[in-house]
C-alpha cells in the first residue's frame, strides 16, 4: 500500500504549504489539527490543508511524518476557504492569517482541577457544632466546591479536611465551569415602539428565511438600534446557531455587555487582546465545539473556528478601528461580509453614519436597508450651532469660546452634564523654546513630541518614545523657556477647573486608561451622573449611552479635515455626528456646538442643518468624480529602510517595474507624511484601479517580478488602505 501524503498548512509567515507522510494507523483527514516537525523550530501545530494525490517521488525519502494528530476540533471547510480568500484578497501569507485562527493559547498545560465536596458516609463519631454545620449543608446532597461549602458553612477548610478523612465528605472532581450559561432568547423581551418593532420583525425574519445577505440597520443616534439587532440574535438562538457580535473596541463592549445580560439573562462569550492566555484557550475549544451560543469581539473574532455560525453582527460598522494595520492588513466588516457570504448566513451592518461603501451598497440595492428615524421614547436629536473661531473665539491662551463656556455653565448649575470633546490626547502637542523657536522632536520619528503633565512626560505617538521634559533648552540652554503649544485634553481639564471652580471634572483618554476595568468604572460613573463635566477624546464617541448628559461642545472641529486623507470629510462628519449624539438621549433636549474656522465647510453645514443625505450625496458624487473608493480601488505600498536613499532607491525600482495598464495609475514612490517612524525612512507608492479592476492578481504580477527586498528594507502591502500618515 502507498504512504499516504498531506500538504499542511503552518501559522508562520509563509504562503505555502508543506508535504508529510502519513503514519500508518493515523487517520486525518483536511481541517484537522497536527503537530509536524519544522526545521529548527522542531514541532509545531499545522492544519491538513488537503490531500497530495500525486507526491513528487524524488522528495519522497525528504519527506517527514506528522507526528501527532492533535486533539482538537477540526477547522471546518467553510474556516478553510475563508482564510484562503482573506490570504488572496490582502495579498498576506496564508500562514499568517491561519495564525488569526489558531490564537487558542496552545502549550498552557493542563488547566487546575476544581474540587468539590460531597457527603459519602456515616456522621463522624465526634460531633462538633462545626462539623454539625457543615452536615446540615450537605443534608441536600449536592456537590459544592470546597471554598464554597466552607464559606456557607462559617467553617475553615480543615474541618472539611477533617471529615473527608473520616470519609463522613469526599473530594471529587468538578468540572471546569463553562465558558458562558446559555443565552435565553425569552428572558426579558424589550418594549418597543412601533418603528423598532418593524425593524426587529425585519430582521427576525431575515434570520428565519436563511442565506446570505447584507442587511444595512441605519438609525439615529439612540434609536435602539443594540436593541432591535438583539431580536436577530434571538431568533438566531432560537434557531440553535452560533452568533458573532463585532465591536469597533473593547471599550465599546461594557454598556453592550450590560444590555445583552438584561435581554438574555446571562453574559456572552468575550474575545478580544485583554483576555488572559486561559480564557482565550478555554473560549476558543468552547466556540469550536457549540458550547457558546454568541460571542462579543473585536475584530479578530472574525477567524474564531465556529461549529455552526449562523448571522454576524457588526455594530457600528463605519468605525476605523476596524482595519487591522499590522500583520496582515483587512478590514473587519468587510471580511465579515465575506465570511458571511462564504458561510451563506446573514450579516447585520448596525450604524447611525455608515460608510460611505455601504451607503452606497444600500442605495444601489446591494444591501437591504432597515431605516429607524427617531430617537426610542420620543426623545428629541440634538439642536447644533457653529460658533465661529473668526469672530467670536476665546481670548488668548484660551480654548472654550465664551459662548460655549456659558453654556457649559448653565448645564453645571441646572445639574446636567456636559461634555468636551477634542480629539488630542495629553496636554499640548508641541512644546517649544520662547527664547530661540527650538522644537522638542521625536529622536525616533518625524514628529513632535505630546506633553503629558499627568504623566510628567514627553512621549511621541508613534513610537511610544517618551522623556521627562528637560530643564533646559538643548539649543540655546536657556532654563525655564519652554511653553505648550496647542490644547490637549489635559490642558483643556485645566482651563475647565478654573472656568467652572466646583466642577466634579473627568477625563477619558486611551492614554489614561490604567485597566480596562477601571474605564468600565469610569464610563459606568458618567452614566449614573457622577461627574458633572467629561472632557474626552474619541473614546467618547463609541456608543455610550449617558442619560444625563444634555451638551457636548466640540473645541476643535476642523482637527480632522486639515490632511490629505480622501476619507477626512466622512471621518469627521461621522465622529462629530457620534460625539454630538451623545446629548439629551433621554433627559431634556440635547445641544451640541462645533467651534470652527470654517463653518460653511460642507461637513459643518450637514451638521448645523441635520442634513445627513446631503452630506451623504455630495460626498458620494464627489467621490464618484475622483474614482476614490467606493468607485475605485487602492492600494497602498509603503517601503521602509533604516536610510533614506535606500527607503527612495527601492521605491523607485518598484515603481518603474508596474505592469502597465490603462486603467491603473501608480503614483510616487512619494515620501510619507510621517516620514520617519521608530527610525526607519517611509516612502509610499499609491495605486489606484477601477472598482471592477481586480488589483489583487495585478499586484502579484507585480510583486512577482521585481526583486525582492533586501538588507533592511521592508515592503508592507495594504490593499484598500484606510490610513495615509
Amino acid at each position: 500500500m502507498s504512504t499516504r501524503v498531506i500538504d499542511v498548512l503552518v501559522p508562520v509567515a509563509l504562503d505555502q504549504t508543506y508535504s508529510y507522510r502519513v503514519p500508518a494507523g493515523m487517520e486525518l483527514a483536511p481541517g484537522d489539527l497536527v503537530s509536524v516537525p519544522l526545521g529548527a523550530r522542531g514541532e509545531t501545530m499545522g492544519v491538513v490543508w488537503a490531500e497530495n494525490p500525486a507526491p513528487n517521488p524524488r522528495l519522497h525519502n525528504r519527506m517527514k511524518d506528522v507526528a501527532d494528530k492533535l486533539d482538537v476540533p477540526p477547522l471546518k471547510p467553510e474556516l478553510r476557504k475563508f482564510v484562503d480568500w482573506v490570504a488572496d484578497y490582502t495579498l498576506a501569507p496564508r500562514g499568517m492569517v491561519l495564525r488569526m485562527a489558531l490564537r487558542m493559547g496552545e502549550h498552557l498545560g493542563p488547566a487546575r482541577e476544581r474540587i468539590g465536596v460531597r457527603l459519602n458516609g456515616p456522621p463522624p463519631a465526634r460531633l462538633t457544632p462545626a462539623r454539625a454545620r457543615v452536615l446540615a449543608l450537605f443534608a441536600d446532597g449536592l456537590t459544592r466546591a470546597k471554598g464554597d461549602a466552607a464559606r456557607e458553612a462559617g467553617v475553615s477548610a480543615g474541618v472539611l479536611d477533617g471529615l473527608i478523612d473520616e470519609g463522613t465528605l469526599a473530594a471529587v472532581v468538578l468540572p471546569p465551569d463553562p465558558v458562558t450559561l446559555p443565552p435565553d432568547p425569552d428572558f426579558r423581551k424589550p418594549k418597543f415602539s412601533l418603528g423598532q418593532l418593524a425593524a426587529a420583525d425585519a430582521l427576525r425574519t431575515t434570520v428565519d428565511q436563511g442565506g446570505y445577505t447584507v442587511t444595512l440597520l441605519d438609525g439615529v443616534t439612540g434609536s435602539g438600534k443594540t436593541e432591535v439587532y438583539f431580536e436577530a440574535v434571538a431568533e438566531n438562538i432560537r434557531r440553535m446557531r452560533q452568533t458573532l457580535i463585532l465591536m469597533p473596541e473593547i471599550a465599546l463592549t461594557a454598556q453592550s455587555l450590560d444590555r445583552f445580560t438584561a435581554r438574555f439573562g446571562t453574559r456572552p462569550a468575550e474575545w478580544h487582546s485583554q483576555l488572559s492566555p486561559r480564557t482565550r484557550a478555554r473560549t476558543w475549544a468552547a466556540v469550536a465545539a457549540n458550547e457558546v451560543s454568541v460571542v462579543v469581539g473585536a475584530r479578530s473574532a472574525l477567524f474564531l473556528p465556529y461549529a455552526d455560525l449562523g448571522l454576524i453582527v457588526v455594530d457600528e460598522e463605519h468605525d476605523p478601528a476596524y482595519k487591522q494595520e499590522d500583520g496582515a492588513h483587512y478590514h473587519a466588516r468587510d471580511m465579515a461580509v465575506v465570511r458571511g457570504s462564504v458561510a451563506k448566513i446573514p450579516v447585520v451592518l448596525a450604524s447611525a453614519t455608515p460608510s460611505v461603501e455601504s451607503e452606497v451598497n444600500a442605495r444601489r440595492g446591494r444591501y437591504k436597508r432597515i431605516h429607524l428615524p427617531e430617537r426610542f421614547g420620543g426623545a428629541h436629536l440634538p439642536m447644533i450651532e457653529a460658533i465661529d473661531m473668526r469672530r467670536e473665539g476665546p481670548q488668548r491662551g484660551r480654548f472654550i469660546a465664551p459662548r460655549l463656556a456659558e453654556a457649559v455653565k448653565n448645564a453645571f448649575e441646572s445639574r446636567e452634564q456636559a461634555l468636551l470633546f477634542l480629539n488630542r490626547r495629553g496636554y499640548a502637542p508641541l512644546t517649544l523654546c520662547r527664547a530661540c523657536g527650538f522644537r522638542l522632536q521625536c529622536p525616533n520619528c518625524d514628529a513632535w513630541l505630546v506633553d503629558h503633565r499627568f504623566k510628567r512626560r514627553l512621549v511621541c505617538h508613534h513610537c511610544g518614545f517618551s522623556m521627562p521634559p528637560p530643564a533646559e533648552c538643548p539649543h540655546c540652554h536657556a532654563t525655564e523657556s519652554f511653553a505648550p503649544i496647542g490644547p490637549g485634553v489635559e490642558r483643556l481639564e485645566h482651563e475647565a477647573a478654573e472656568l467652572f471652580p466646583g466642577a466634579r471634572i473627568l477625563v477619558l483618554s486611551s492614554d489614561l486608561v490604567e485597566s480596562m476595568e477601571r474605564l468600565r468604572q469610569e464610563l459606568d460613573d458618567v452614566a449614573q451622573g457622577r461627574f458633572d463635566i467629561v472632557i474626552g477624546t474619541q473614546l467618547v464617541a463609541k456608543g455610550h449611552h449617558f442619560p444625563k448628559l444634555n451638551l457636548v461642545g466640540i473645541v476643535d472641529a476642523d482637527l480632522g479635515l486639515g490632511n490629505g486623507d480622501p476619507r477626512a470629510a466622512e471621518r469627521t462628519f461621522q465622529l462629530l455626528h457620534q460625539v454630538v449624539g451623545r446629548a439629551g438621549r433621554e433627559e431634556g433636549r440635547g445641544m451640541g456646538f462645533l467651534q470652527t474656522h470654517q463653518p460653511e465647510h460642507p461637513v459643518m453645514k450637514a451638521l448645523i442643518l441635520g442634513d445627513r443625505e446631503a452630506f451623504y450625496s455630495s460626498e458620494i458624487a464627489l467621490r464618484e468624480k475622483t474614482g476614490y473608493p467606493p468607485f475605485g480601488r487602492l492600494a497602498s505600498l509603503v517601503i521602509t529602510a533604516n536610510e533614506r536613499h535606500t527607503a527612495e532607491s527601492y521605491g523607485r525600482t518598484l515603481a518603474a517595474a508596474a505592469p502597465k495598464h490603462e486603467d491603473v495609475r501608480v503614483l510616487g514612490p512619494a515620501e510619507a507624511p510621517i516620514a520617519v517612524v521608530r527610525g526607519r525612512h517611509r516612502f509610499r507608492v499609491l495605486v489606484k484601479a477601477p472598482r471592477a479592476f481586480d488589483l489583487s492578481i495585478y499586484l502579484r504580477q507585480w510583486l512577482a517580478d521585481v526583486p525582492r527586498p533586501s538588507g533592511n528594507v521592508r515592503l508592507e502591502v495594504d490593499i484598500d488602505p484606510q490610513s495615509f500618515y
